[in-house]
């Protein structure tokens, strides 16, 4: 399997043509803007006609495309990419703060397409009016990522066999055929894409950031990031303290973590966050066709799924590989748990839709086999900035001790760590220490957050020492702009800097 380890992303769909590959070449932008020139931004309702089919009542959108140095090592190499952004900017504003900028983490998640979903309003899962009418809403596709000259290097046919793949192969030869694809998916983007792939790395990326706060005219940075995006905010915040204004880090990532310490807490937050769905299950059986034994119906499900899958309308057959990923999909939203049961029940009955409409939602599937590149650039990111990967050998031993501690996600999580054992070129790992004369950051976290658990919440915190923890006694991944409280937090914060009391914690609902 390849998995998204380093925290993964919110729904955010790249629109149809927009991930078309970077090529390597001179790095001219197609723009022809230069690094360090202000953003020109030109309108653009097309982007939300595409995601959507309209845009937001009252909200207007402009797009732009910054230049960066390929690498911020060598800053005038003439080599570049393009970072693509949106500003959505409501009729309404008055007393304009600044530009709120956007990641929704990934890596490998888009935040132009972010920007647009937020816009929608509260009613809608949106930004409050009290954001909006405050900040130009600000979202950009990191390096690599979507329309930002972005990596492409995994055929859909091998995207179908990484998902399909059994999540955990016991016997040495089934498990030597997941390495032998997760080895040519490795070497296929080495290939392509060669000296290159170390510049994809998270610190590159921060320093994106800096140039982008400038190009859009704003004298220190004001961020909300969710998932990687804490990371990606955790590394500006250690590289540019003193251009901090307010830096919001929802679902933290914890940087002082080992690649491997960091995807075993990935393992113990989705087992933590299914035991909560069982529970819930049981306790609402109406809304529950699985509420008799639902950790029962799940792993039975994917064990049957080993011998006789049920075959899917478009040709594909519903592996316990594909069951897996619907599985990590539907936990990342308390909504998501009944699409779970129902996916489930349904499965029993033979009709594998449900499981694969979750499934191919994480992938961002379409409808005609085709993949975005957000998988592309998450093991992109995530390789470069990983120098301790493990061994085949060390995998291995893993996938069987994590098993037995987290039973059904203990071992693919561990098998997701292949990719980066062959990863080639060189590695550029992010920092992990203080952010020393940044003002105050707030931190998120979500009691049962599966894909960024709570326990790194107050790690990442400390780390940068002048972190302040915000709580959320809720389900899913982040919680920003789930309930009331949270919202009057971290609103308060954002506009007028009054940082959340200490041990402030919110209820569920």
């Amino acid at each position: 399997m390849v998995m998204a380890t380093g925290g993964c992303t919110l729904p955010a769909f790249a629109p149809a043509g927009a991930d078309q590959p970077a090529t390597p070449g001179d790095g001219t932008p197609a723009s022809g803007s230069a690094p360090g020139t202000a953003a020109q931004w030109s309108p653009c309702p097309d982007v939300p006609e595409k995601l959507i089919g309209r845009g937001a009542p009252g909200m207007s959108y402009d797009c732009a495309t910054v230049a960066v140095p390929r690498d911020w090592a060598e800053p005038d190499s003439g080599q570049t990419y393009d970072i693509a952004l949106i500003r959505v900017r409501s009729a309404g504003q008055k007393n304009r703060i600044g530009s709120l900028l956007l990641n929704p983490g990934g890596p490998g998640g888009s935040g132009v397409d972010l920007a647009v979903y937020l816009s929608f309003g509260p009613g809608l899962g949106g930004l409050p009016k009290e954001i909006t009418d405050r900040f130009d809403v600000v979202g950009f596709d990191p390096r690599g990522v979507s329309r930002s000259s972005p990596v492409k290097c995994i055929s859909d046919t091998d995207q179908d066999a990484t998902f399909a793949a059994d999540p955990d192969p016991v016997s040495q030869a089934e498990f030597d055929e997941v390495v032998a694809l997760n080895r040519k998916v490795a070497d296929t983007c080495g290939q392509k894409y060669g000296e290159q792939l170390p510049h994809f790395s998270t610190e590159q990326a921060a320093r994106d950031m800096d140039a982008l706060r400038a190009a859009v005219g704003d004298s220190k940075l004001t961020y909300l990031g969710f998932s990687y995006g804490t990371l990606l905010g955790a590394t500006y915040a250690q590289l540019f303290p003193r251009n901090v204004r307010a830096l919001v880090l929802d679902g933290a990532v914890d940087p002082t973590e080992s690649y491997v310490q960091g995807s075993e807490s990935q393992a113990k937050g989705f087992e933590r966050a299914f035991s909560n769905f069982t529970r819930w299950c049981k306790a609402n059986a109406a809304k529950c066709p699985i509420s008799a034994d639902p950790r029962g119906a799940v792993t039975g499900a994917m064990a049957k799924a080993e011998s006789s899958p049920v075959r899917y309308r478009d040709g594909r057959q519903a592996t316990a590989g594909w069951i897996f990923v619907g599985l990590i999909s539907s936990l990342y939203t308390e909504t998501g748990w009944t699409s779970l049961a129902e996916a489930i029940d349904d499965l029993q009955g033979g009709d594998a839709k449900g499981i694969m409409d979750l499934a191919d939602q994480y992938a961002e599937r379409e409808q005609d086999g085709s993949y975005s590149n957000l998988f592309d650039a998450n093991l992109a990111v995530n390789c470069a900035d990983t120098d301790d990967a493990p061994s085949v050998e060390e995998v291995r031993r893993l996938q069987s001790e994590w098993r037995k501690k987290y039973p059904i996600f203990g071992a693919p999580l561990a098998m997701g760590m292949l990719p980066c054992t062959f990863w080639p070129g060189e590695r550029d790992p992010y920092p992990a220490g203080k952010a020393d004369g940044a003002p105050p950051i707030v931190v998120v976290g979500t009691t049962g957050d599966p894909a960024t658990p709570y326990e790194n919440t107050a790690d990442l915190a400390n780390m940068l020492g002048t972190g302040r923890v915000l709580t959320w006694e809720g389900e899913g991944h982040t919680a920003y702009p789930s309930t009331s409280c949270v919202v009057r937090a971290v609103d308060g914060y954002l506009i007028d800097l009054k940082v959340p009391r200490e041990g402030l914690r919110c209820p569920a609902k």
